[in-house]
This record gives C-alpha cells, structure tokens and sequence, in this order.
C-alpha cells in the first residue's frame, strides 16, 4: 500500500510519528512523510537541516517544508504554526503521485493536517487522522486563548470544519469522544480509540543516582505538566526523604522552573538536563523510584491519557500520576502506581512520600504490573496493527 503521512513534527524531533512511518516500511508498505524542518526544542532549524528538502529515513521518503522556527515567544509559536500550515497547503495540493491512503498524526496545532485533506479531497482517497490533542480545548487550557473571546470563536468553527472533512478520526483517549460530540457536535465522523503509538528505547548508558529516593520526569516543561509543582513538592519533602527530582525535556516553562531552582536552592535535589535520547532516558527509567506522569486536570484535556503514560509503562517502574479521567484510570486498572489526590505541591508532596517509603519489594510489584499492562495492551506491533485497519478501510465516509 502507497501510504502519505503528513505530520508537522518528524525525526530527528522525537515525536511517535517517527516509529509509524519506520514499521509501516518495515511491513513493506510505500511511505512518504510531509513533514516540516526540524526545530522543536532547537529554538532554530536544526543545524544541517536549513536547506534539506528531500531525504530518506528509516526507508521512508521524507519532504520536508519550509517553516519559521518555534521559540518561546508566543508571536514565534504562531509564526511557526501559520508557516507550515501555508507551506504545507501549497506543496500537497500540488503533488501529483497518487497514494492509497493519507495518514496524519495532529499533536499541536490541528491546522497542521490541512493539507492532508486537500490532497485526499482532490486525489479521492481516504484521510486517517490519528488524534493526540484537542483543538481548541487545547489553547484554552494552556492559557493561549480564553473561552468565549473572538479568538475562541473563530478557532472552534475553523477547527470544527477541519476535523469534519476528514473521514475518520483515531482517538487517543477515549474521553476525546465527548468532547467531539457534545463541544464540537460533531456526528458523522467516525471515532474510534486507538492509543498513541508508545515511544520506548532500550538504556543507552548506566545512570547512578546519589540519592536514595529518585522521582524522574521526561518530556515538554509547559504548562500542562506542572512541573514546577513538581519541584515545589520537591521541596516540601527535602528534609524527610534523601530525594532528588530529575527532568529531561524542554519547552516554554524551562526558565521558569529553574529560576525556580535557583529561587527555592533546590539545586542539590533538582537535576535538569535538557534534552535527551531515548536510549538515554530510558537510562534514567531503569532504577527510578518512580516515573512521573502529570497532567492538570483542566477541561478535556485533563481527562485524557497522556502519552508518555503508556511508554512509561514499559520500563517497569512504578508510575506517580498526577492525572485525571483516562490517565488514572489507567493506573488504577494496572495497580502500576500511586495516584496523587490533586495537582498541588502538597498533594503531590504526599503521594513522593507513599513511594519514597514503600518497600522495593511493593515497588518491583508495581513495576511488574506496569510492564505487565504494557505487553498487554500497549505494545507498538499491535498498536501499528490496528492503525493499519483503519488505513485498510475501503469505506469512505460522506463529509
């Protein structure tokens, strides 16, 4: 099968897209991936990257559109969202191979699989997309937009146009479905949960820690992930537990939590490290006490399972959820973890304490458990599997 991909985001940005496209090829289908320059987390086009517009990777062709880098900026972030968008628009309602099927991944911002559309409206086949995050719920959440402003306004019924020309939608969560249904009032596409694809690495390298309680948190430092009531709750426990909080990641709040940091003195039980491999973060997973997994519990979103949950798993360390709806839910189902009651510091702060003093016999349990619920459910083969039964549908739907 001829598949196309658009996704904004693609290697070497380390977003799940990546692992699709590499087993689609693996499996022998024909794949072309629509993508952007790289630049997330890079405040830049990735060097060597400034003028590439067509390569391979993973056996898989790769364009790659012309786009304003994202920075910190909120101008910069739009800037970066409307240029793909144009760029991407303008090369997929041109190109002439024909493909069987088109396949989008939306992380942020939902405009980014327009493109995707035109190409399958113009050339009659089916467009997939596979949903990871909720547009616009998702900037009302983050604080990038307020409920009911003009703003809104206008970003639900564009949004709400966008997700209704496309023929099926894969859902990431199943809450998601509410929301589509009963915000954006959407009937006619169909819906079905299929999770994110996990992202998952065998340790790269042998990581000692120095205390004997090691809480670690891998992935975007925004708003959302609360990472700095990690650190407050962090701080709260200091003089009780031997711990130390270890985050790998980047994005729009990096500054704020190490000014916070450097504010509390904590530098002695916060480590940052910036960005990492997988391999090397999964060099952190392996003898952590626990592995974070936050997410506010505002609106849908807080509802939803985040996705570095279901790739936590697979390490098979105990999970400390700071989460809501389908996330703790999860948890609950595996008996992998410990949930906190709330999104506070002190919350928090007691749910580092059931871990921190647990046993390392009831630990391995929990870990055990959690790699348990992963082979079960989450493993990539059968995640891929299921993607492609839907790419496989001969049915295209009326929109």
């Amino acid at each position: 099968m001829k598949i196309l991909i658009v996704c904004q985001f693609f290697y070497p940005e380390g977003f799940s897209i990546n692992d699709v496209a590499k087993r689609l090829v693996e499996l022998g289908h024909d794949v072309l991936v629509v993508t952007g320059q790289p630049n997330y987390g890079y405040k830049k086009i990735m060097d060597g990257y400034e003028h590439v517009t067509d390569e391979v990777l993973f056996g898989a062709r790769v364009h790659r559109c012309k786009l304003k880098p994202r920075k910190e900026s909120r101008p910069s972030i739009i800037t970066n969202y409307l240029s793909f968008w144009h760029s991407s628009k303008k090369y997929l309602r041109n190109i002439k191979e024909e493909f069987d099927v088109v396949y989008s991944m939306s992380l942020s911002p939902l405009i980014s699989i327009v493109g995707a559309t035109i190409y399958a409206k113009k050339h009659h086949v089916r467009h997939v997309l596979h949903c990871l995050d909720l547009w616009p719920e998702s900037t009302v959440v983050t604080g990038a937009v307020k409920e009911g402003s003009l703003v809104y306004r206008i970003l639900y019924h564009w949004c709400k146009k966008i997700y209704s020309n496309i023929d099926e939608i894969l859902i990431s969560s199943p809450s998601f479905e509410r929301y589509f249904r009963d915000v954006l009032r959407i009937d006619h596409v169909p819906l079905t949960y299929v999770p994110q694809p996990p992202q998952i690495a065998e340790p790269s390298e042998e990581v000692h820690y120095t205390h004997q309680v090691n809480f670690v948190y891998a992935g975007n430092i925004g708003r959302l992930q609360l990472v700095e009531e990690l650190v407050k709750a962090v701080d709260l426990i200091k003089d009780r537990l031997d711990v130390c909080l270890h985050l790998i990641g980047m994005g729009g709040r990096s500054d704020a939590v190490m000014e916070l940091v450097k504010e509390r003195q904590l530098g002695e039980f916060v480590k940052f490290y910036g960005v990492k491999s997988r391999g090397a973060t999964a060099a952190y997973y392996q003898n952590a006490t626990a592995i974070l997994v936050p997410l506010t519990h505002q609106g849908t979103v807080g509802e939803t399972i985040p996705s570095k949950l279901n790739s936590a798993l697979y390490y098979g360390r105990p999970i400390l959820g700071v989460i809501g709806g389908d996330g703790a839910k999860l948890i609950d189902e595996a008996k992998c973890g410990v949930l906190s009651e709330g999104e506070d510091p002190a919350s928090i702060a007691r749910a580092m304490m059931t871990l921190g003093e647990m046993d390392e016999k009831t630990r391995k349990i929990l870990g055990r458990n959690a790699r348990e619920f992963f082979d079960q459910k989450y493993r990539l083969e059968e995640v891929i599997d299921e993607i492609l039964k839907h790419l496989n549908s001969s049915k295209i739907s009326a929109n």
